[in-house]
């Protein structure tokens, strides 16, 4: 029989259906700002930590005598002496994060927050403060949005109900399991009137009945899992209609690994981010502490690359929207909301100091009042070259906007700087209209097991001819928000008109689950339909 919490009635009375409020979506002024915003912190830490494991997640099909130290040992020697949230704060500020989301609480059910609800929590370990609260004060004392992630997966509990730890079936699920509803809806109200304003939450899970308390406690609050799309560990092959979240780790985990781990490069992550706002995204990029509280030196690194980076260049990224194409191969397009104003933001080989560099651009047509300049740099000196004048020059041809620029501005002290420089480009036009592809259905065929995938090309775009085909990745045992970091190319045809195609494609698994997204390939650019799923049914 499972032991009932004499608070969950309570609970469940003063969060009926009923009392909830009539709000059922962001307010579109406050989904605006946070599209403004770009770039997020996300803060991954609990009492599992200590073990550099999966957060969470190794409690599904653990053994008893694992779950019982986990619940009833771990937080007795949580303790991270060396936490000092400002100064996460102060380098996340140098970085250019506009807000942060901690994780408040994870599936786990180990609370981060002072709560009514639970002794399963910081406040019951040997470090006895309030972490989520220090952490939002700090990062609002740094202008930063304050922001919470927030698990409605709870395996303490289940645990303490006598129920199997498992996800994604009805009998834990809130949405099917009233009790566990009630108790997650405390949590939430708790979470939302202790800190003052949060601008943003994350629902990881479920998030029906929870939403509506937050938009009911804080209208003002941004729900993002729970309310927008969040593609997890990938960025989508197209811009996403309205604001969108992609939220990616450092390495290869969420929580602090402190062993077996590979990182991305600072390159990469920039590239990244860079990538997901020409796509009209957010990037929430995740970092985990270690234990002790201190970031992991990896990770602070990696920051200070992309701190660097930001300094010269935010002007891209902040209050931005996709432009009429994503790139043109290594050149990253992002378009001033507010203004004909377009960012190139230039990567592929090192743009060395003091070298000149021609780039075509045929995206663009440049107007009688274009100015084109490199950003962070004036454009007049070369340090210790007083003959030269790194002055931008461009000429409007018929196959593109040509320009001749230099990299002038000396960022370290080798002279040797691996990540992207952006051009500024003012008064900007669209030079061609970019061709759209839209993905289709699969049918699977079991006799011969091959897939056929359709998708449609709806215009071609400035183009006599173009190759369409698609792209498909497994996706068997991910997380619902959860990708594959690679895609696999199916046979491409040439097609000279708009219309259907299709595709058969072999050599799927019997009974596991796959996405598939349509592609075409124009002599400018490569563009993709929106991501399909689909099951390879036996």
């Amino acid at each position: 029989m499972a032991r009932r919490n004499p608070l969950t009635l309570l609970f469940a009375l003063l969060l009926a259906p009923s009392l909830l409020p009539a709000q059922t979506d962001n307010h579109a002024d406050r989904v605006e700002w946070f599209r403004d915003q770009g770039f997020g912190l996300f803060i991954h830490w609990s009492v599992d930590s200590q073990l550099g494991s999966v957060i969470s997640h190794s409690l599904v099909g653990a053994s008893d005598d694992y779950t019982q130290r986990f619940f009833e040992d771990l937080p007795k020697t949580f303790n991270p002496r060396k936490f000092y949230p400002g100064d996460w704060a102060a380098l996340a500020k140098l970085a250019g994060f506009r807000y942060v989301v901690f994780t408040a609480k994870h599936h786990s059910g180990f609370c981060m927050f002072e709560t009514k609800s639970t002794q399963f929590g910081i406040m019951n370990t040997p470090f006895q403060r309030d972490i989520t609260g220090e952490v939002l004060k700090a990062f609002k004392a740094q202008g930063i949005a304050p922001g919470i992630y927030f698990s409605p997966d709870d395996f303490h509990w289940l645990h303490e109900h006598n129920i199997a730890i498992r996800r994604h079936v009805d009998e834990v699920s809130p949405e099917k399991n009233a009790a566990l509803l009630a108790y997650d809806q405390a949590q939430v109200k708790e979470l939302l009137t202790q800190y003052g304003p949060v601008s943003v939450i994350f629902f990881d899970g479920p998030a029906g009945g929870l939403r509506e308390v937050a938009w009911q406690t804080q209208p003002e609050i941004v729900v993002t899992r729970g309310a927008l799309q969040t593609p997890e560990q990938y960025v989508p092959g197209i811009p996403l209609e309205g604001a969108w979240e992609a939220n990616l780790t450092m390495g290869t985990q969420w929580q602090y690994k402190p062993t077996n781990e590979t990182y991305k490069s600072g390159k990469q992550l920039i590239m990244t981010l860079v990538e997901t706002r020409a796509k009209g995204g957010n990037l929430l990029l995740n970092v985990g502490p270690k234990p002790d509280g201190e970031l992991p030196i990896e990770q602070e690194e990696r920051l200070r690359e992309i701190a660097l980076w930001m300094a010269v260049n935010r002007e891209a990224i902040y209050a931005v929207r996709p432009w009429v194409i994503t790139n043109e191969g290594d050149v990253w397009f992002t378009k001033r909301k507010d203004a004909p104003t377009v960012y190139a933001t230039v990567s592929g080989d090192r743009w060395k100091y003091g070298e000149w560099r021609d780039v075509t651009i045929r995206s663009i047509r440049a107007t009688a009042s274009t100015e084109v300049s490199v950003l962070g740099q004036n454009d007049r000196e070369l340090e210790y070259r007083p003959d030269v004048i790194p002055k931008t020059t461009w000429k409007q041809e018929s196959d593109g906007l040509h320009i001749r620029a230099m990299h002038a501005q000396r960022l370290y002290n080798n002279r040797e700087w691996p990540n992207p420089v952006v051009l500024k480009i003012t008064n900007a036009q669209a030079a061609f209209e970019p061709p759209i592809v839209k993905t289709g259905n699969a049918f699977w065929n079991s006799a011969n097991r091959s897939a056929t995938l359709q998708g449609t090309l709806e215009k071609i775009g400035n183009a006599p001819k173009v190759s369409v085909g698609f792209q498909y990745q497994h996706i068997r045992g991910l997380d619902v928000d959860e990708r594959g970091e690679s895609w696999h190319d199916t046979e491409f045809k040439t097609i000279t008109a708009p219309g259907p195609f299709e595709i058969v494609l072999h050599g799927l698994t019997p009974g596991d689950s796959y996405a598939f997204r349509a592609v075409v390939r124009h002599p400018l650019v490569t563009m993709y339909g929106p991501d399909v799923k689909f099951s390879a049914k036996p």
